[in-house]
């Protein structure tokens, strides 16, 4: 319970930090949001981006899988929200590596790599930390064949005359009337048929002795 609880404001931690980087500078003093998604495949370009069109959508997006995840306690939809926070800003920074000299972080002037970049990749490792911390669901614990049996009615269900039933009154293919055993010389027992014992064997009657 614990471990969810931190894992999930791990992640929605990452998830708000991813949402929020295009609105910071990202290179050179342009807004993640000014980016268009086709540029992270087609090559950078000076064109700006609407909002539903740059670089927003799959970060958002990878907000309402963190957000689904976290509702059905499954690390895995988390982790795949990191995944894609993380992929398309390393995509974006290849592209971006291919029309500048070189990719530095914020310098003096303002020129090079932007805040909004560093919320996005901390957002990325937020959210890949947050999955790594949660327990996810609990399983369902897991019956033996004992067990199994037993709740199928097999030969351990003890309320139904399986092989331990004869303790409650039940009856098994190995054990005689009442649960004990025929004799082999046909001599009736304490339990008989009504309950009283038989009179005792007559000369000749009773089993052989033995040397």
């Amino acid at each position: 319970m614990v471990r969810n609880v931190i894992g999930s404001i791990l992640a929605l931690a990452g998830a708000i930090a991813a949402v929020w980087s295009p609105f910071h500078a990202w290179h050179d003093g342009r807004l993640g949001r000014h980016y268009r998604i086709a540029d992270l495949f087609g090559g950078i370009t000076a064109g700006q981006a609407e909002l539903w069109t740059s670089v927003l959508l799959p970060l958002a997006f990878a907000a309402l899988v963190t957000l689904l995840g976290l509702a059905l306690r499954s690390r895995l939809l988390v982790a795949l929200a990191g995944v894609i926070v993380l992929g398309f800003t390393v995509l974006w920074m290849v592209r971006q590596s291919q029309v500048s000299d070189g990719l530095t972080f914020d310098g003096a002037d303002g020129s090079g790599l932007g805040w909004g970049l560093a919320l996005a990749l901390a957002g990325g490792v937020l959210l890949l930390l947050g999955a790594a911390v949660m327990s996810g669901r609990p399983r369902r614990p897991r019956h033996g064949p004992r067990e199994a049996e037993a709740y199928a009615g097999g030969p351990y269900d003890d309320h139904e005359g399986g092989r331990y039933g004869a303790s409650h009154g039940g009856r098994d293919e190995y054990d005689g009337d009442y649960g004990r055993p025929p004799d082999p010389y046909g001599r009736p027992d304490d339990y008989g048929d009504h309950g009283q014992q038989g009179p005792p064997p007559g000369p000749g009657q009773g089993p052989p002795p033995r040397f």
